[in-house]
């Protein structure tokens, strides 16, 4: 029999020491997406399941837990994304003409853990900009991802680009099924030479060459120039090799420390992105910290098929590589119904302080907070007094 306190797998408490923080990267992260005049949003976890879906492909669905209404009797799905929430909200309850910016923080659900060691309950950051097609707005999203992760000193970071194009491009006019399109993408993302051999041995020989040499196309900026050689001279692959160029070039300019990749092969969430898409590692990291880019076709079904571009990370697991922050400070406090005493603590908290009173019939046990100060009572009245480093608890 399990015990009544034992949690489903990958699904995990937050204690205290980090669920602060998690907490004060979302609220660092929230403030410099605003200063990007980003709006927060706070979508339901819980929608229609074709509302959660649409447009999003298989992969989604596969993450994404079912149920039914019992009030309706529909299918609801608990989030596995909220980017489609965004969409469906720019869309529909926004209904603008111009440019908009949303942002949003909250959990989502995945049926199978990403990694090994991953939840399956992510806390979600992300940011999207709806309305506008051009690299601008490819650029802007990059910035803000790379602006959060140094916001949570997660060390020096490496950038890896590629587009969905190159492959669209590579591909167009070769006759190709649904299903075998899905294993062409996986060899790919896996670089299976053999595999991929296989899958497209009845295709052209143009493109069966290409799609061998997408495999060979990750490095530095060398990649550009040898996908230029080795790819087909097609606008669309054209367009996407020179907008990365573009796009390598001002993030360079303004992380002067980020290494950029390219990995032209890279086919992540190939039937969901658009565009120019970008993964962000820490150093040593083999799990992106950030994924985003450009999804134009996200809102397509709710009306409105409008530009969009974004990104997302998971603050739990930022949480874990990000640089320390500090311990904060605290005022200890005896207890007693002295109203001086119980005054002088009420200004202390509505000051902005943190007072720990010691409850009756017990001291301060060890806590996330370093008590440099105390409440004494000197001469009649409650002094605060430094507490030397040896007596903080």
């Amino acid at each position: 029999m399990l015990s009544a306190w034992l949690l489903p797998e990958h699904i995990a408490d937050v204690l205290p020491a980090q669920a602060r923080r998690v907490e004060d990267l979302r609220r660092a992260l929230l403030d410099r997406a605003r200063g990007y005049g980003f709006e927060l949003v706070m979508p339901p976890l819980l929608e229609h399941l074709e509302s959660l879906l649409s447009g999003t492909g298989r992969e989604l669905d596969l993450r994404t837990f079912k149920l039914v209404d019992q009030l309706s009797g529909r299918m609801l799905g608990l989030r596995a994304d909220t980017t489609p929430q965004a969409a469906r909200i720019d869309a529909h309850l926004l209904n603008r003409e111009g440019v908009t910016r949303l942002c949003y923080c909250g959990p989502v659900l995945h049926t199978r853990p990403a990694g090994l060691s991953a939840t399956r309950e992510p806390l979600q950051f992300g940011a999207e900009i709806f309305g506008h097609a051009g690299l601008e707005a490819d650029l802007e999203a990059a910035e803000l991802a790379l602006d959060c992760l140094a916001e949570a000193r997660a060390g020096a970071l490496v950038i890896d680009l590629a587009d969905a194009r190159v492959l669209r491009g590579v591909l167009a006019g070769v006759p190709m099924d649904t299903l075998q399109l899905q294993d062409v993408v996986q060899a790919l993302s896996e670089k299976d030479a053999s595999a991929l051999d296989a899958l497209t041995r009845h295709a052209p020989a143009e493109a069966r060459s290409a799609l061998r040499a997408l495999l060979r196309l990750y490095g530095g900026d060398e990649v550009l120039d040898a996908a230029r050689a080795a790819l087909p001279q097609r606008p669309l692959v054209r367009a996407a090799l020179d907008q990365l160029q573009w796009l390598a070039s001002h993030l360079r300019a303004a992380f002067p420390a980020l290494r950029i990749g390219f990995d032209l092969s890279d086919m992540s969430g190939y039937a969901y992105y658009s565009g120019a898409r970008f993964a962000v590692y820490g150093a040593g990291s083999s799990d992106a910290l950030a994924r985003g880019g450009r999804y134009d076709e996200v809102g397509a079904v709710f009306g409105r098929n409008r530009p969009a571009v974004g990104f997302s990370l998971d603050l739990k697991a930022l949480a874990e590589v990000a640089g320390a922050c500090p311990v904060p400070t605290a005022v200890r406090a005896p207890w007693g119904e002295d109203p001086e005493l119980r005054g002088a603590v009420r200004r202390l908290r509505e000051a902005g302080e943190t007072v720990l009173a010691m409850l009756p019939g017990h001291g301060l046990e060890a806590q996330a907070f370093d008590c440099d100060r105390e409440l004494v009572k000197v001469g009649g009245h409650w002094l605060l007094r430094a507490l030397p480093p040896s007596a903080a608890i």
